[in-house]
């Protein structure tokens, strides 16, 4: 959706003044994979109307991170995300591949810069194919694209450091907006006087569209004289006043630099002029939060429930290929990235019914669609947050400590675990120290209220319903036990694989999908967006021991010969189980008796 169109859509709606978040593009994979972390996690908890992501000129790596982590913020975490897109060392040819990469991943809005010049140049010069100015780049961009994209431009409230003549700079500005320009995003700044005064003569300028402030949270001394330095930013004389005294204090700059900016904001939103702020988080999430709880911006308990996160169990993707989606195996609960991925091919059509239950169809795309590895995190990140454990006792401790949040991921969780295991916990604890690892799992419900913190999804005045659901891994030598004990219980059903595929099950030969989660809303079919069937278990089972495989790679690297040899025994030694309750009233854990009894 347009950015302009959702600042119009809220403010119909509610006075309540809203917000954004800018992230830079990290220089390692390890840093992008932290970054999607965070960006989620600081959705979940401030709902931001959008996010934009920077981009890094020149093509290469850089390049393609930019266009990976727009396509990523808007398919996998259905974040609606704002691209940026500069001139300096792009060929139109470039300019092409960004700017379709948006279209296709739902992007909607682009932020049309002319941009800095390279760090080994001194001045900036256009590319040979490319644009001088970004008015050219947003004329550009509406002769291919019409009214498709929202675009932003650049406003400089302090000038621009290569133009200090502020007339010259706002028949610029009024260019770039006569060009296409939807609205304007400025620079940031520390002098709200002279900031409110430049909104005036904006307006006087005849240029109306929304004026969006750039907002820069002071984390430390250093870093708040290095960035108001770069930008050639005027800072007043009483933020010197408060700040140099405790400049060696980064925990006190932080607090007073928050209320500093804080009552810039205030006075900003007061103004008439400005009612969304932009805040620059430079990747960090603290300082960001801390100005949004001071101006009591951040969501209350009632917003959560009238604007819910998500109206499905996981969060609906932005991208216009998935808009008809509704129904996802329960297998990738928490590894939606590799599961996008995987089905990214899918035509609009096929969601949600075109592939699940058909096992002639080769319903999911191959593992090299996830960047060439499954495993999120880099070789020295596995042994901070895993170490290497030696024996199923270590892998069972590692999985408790997830379960009661002490760590975020394990190998095939990418996702921290959430509140709703709180029903199961002390049974998966159980689990795992009987050596059954658990991997995934759900609560029985029952008829839980839609607005329930913890369960709840969908529309209001809904009711949710979900089967008990668990998979883990059983050593081999359990399976004919538990095979025997499961044909006197039909109620629970089960598929069983190893890693040489040999798949044993009690679900019929003709068994197609079973829903897992479903929920009855009024004046609406029944939703049923969680299941379980066979063709998605085989492709989660080939992801899942790939997984296993490249985490013994990783401890390879870590010259840690035991570890490798206990990943190995995993391999060998075990099977990939779930069980699914179909029995949802019942007051009784069935699964958790049952295992216990092996």
């Amino acid at each position: 959706m347009k950015i302009t169109e959702k600042l119009q859509q809220h403010q119909e709606v509610c006075s309540k003044p809203t917000y954004s978040f800018e992230y830079f593009v990290p220089k390692t994979t390890q840093g992008v994979q932290n970054l999607y972390d965070r960006m989620d996690k600081m959705y979940q908890s401030s709902l931001p109307l959008f996010i934009d992501i920077t981009w890094n000129a020149g093509g290469g790596t850089l390049s393609k991170l930019s266009t990976e982590l727009v396509s990523t913020s808007q398919s996998v975490l259905g974040l609606e995300t704002c691209m940026h897109l500069t001139c300096t060392n792009m060929e139109i040819s470039m300019i092409d591949d960004a700017l379709e990469s948006a279209y296709n991943s739902g992007c909607q809005n682009i932020l049309a810069l002319r941009g800095d010049p390279p760090r080994d140049a001194v001045n900036w010069q256009p590319t040979e194919g490319g644009f001088a100015y970004a008015k050219d780049l947003i004329s550009y961009i509406r002769c291919k694209y019409g009214d498709y994209f929202d675009i932003g431009v650049a406003g400089y409230p302090e000038g621009h450091p290569e133009e200090p003549n502020k007339l010259k700079n706002l028949k610029y500005l009024k260019e770039k907006v006569d060009a296409g320009a939807n609205f304007i995003v400025t620079q940031m700044f520390y002098d709200v006087d002279n900031f409110i005064q430049w909104c005036k003569e904006v307006r006087e300028f005849g240029i109306d569209v929304p004026i969006i402030p750039g907002i820069m949270p002071i984390t430390g001394y250093a870093a708040f004289l290095r960035r108001a330095s770069w930008g050639q930013i005027n800072i007043p004389k009483y933020f010197f006043a408060l700040l140099d005294p405790i400049k060696d204090n980064d925990e006190l700059v932080r607090e007073i630099g928050t209320k500093l900016v804080v009552e810039m904001c205030r006075k900003l939103l007061s103004s008439g002029y400005i009612n969304h702020l932009h805040i620059y988080t430079m990747n960090l999430e603290k300082a960001s939060l801390m100005i949004l709880e001071q101006l009591d911006l951040l969501p209350t308990e009632n917003e959560y429930l009238t604007e819910p996160i998500s109206m499905l169990p996981w969060r609906k993707s932005l991208n216009p290929k998935r808009k008809f989606e509704e129904v996802r195996p329960i297998f990738w609960q928490r590894r939606p990235y590799s599961y996008v991925a995987r089905t990214s091919n899918w035509a609009v059509d096929e969601f949600p019914n075109g592939r699940f239950g058909d096992s002639s169809s080769p319903a999911f795309g191959e593992l090299d669609l996830c960047g060439g590895t499954l495993l999120r995190q880099s070789s020295k990140k596995c042994l901070e947050l895993w170490s290497t454990p030696e024996s199923i006792n270590d892998l069972a401790q590692l999985v408790i400590s997830y379960l009661n949040g002490k760590i975020n991921c394990l190998p095939w969780s990418d996702m921290p675990i959430d509140r709703e295991v709180d029903a199961l916990l002390s049974h998966l604890i159980q689990l795992n120290i009987k050596m059954i690892i658990t991997v995934n799992s759900q609560p029985q419900i029952n008829g839980t209220p839609s607005s329930d913190k913890i369960y709840g999804w969908g529309p209001k005045d809904g009711y949710v319903y979900q089967k008990e659901y668990l998979e883990f891994l059983l050593p081999k030598t359990k399976l004919p036990s538990l095979q025997a004990k499961l044909e006197k219980n039909k109620i629970l059903t089960y598929f069983a694989v190893d890693f040489e595929d040999n798949l044993v099950t009690n679900h019929s030969k003709d068994s197609k999908a079973n829903a897992v989660t479903w929920g009855i809303f009024p004046g609406r079919e029944v939703l049923q967006p969680t299941i379980v069937e066979k063709v998605s278990f085989l492709a989660w089972k080939e992801e899942f021991y790939r997984i296993l495989e490249e985490w013994k790679i990783h401890l390879i690297e870590n010259n840690a010969s035991d570890s490798v040899n206990f990943i190995q025994s995993l391999l060998e030694d075990y099977v990939l189980v779930n069980i699914v309750d179909n029995n949802f009233v019942s007051p009784n854990d069935d699964i958790f008796d049952l295992l216990m009894s092996l």
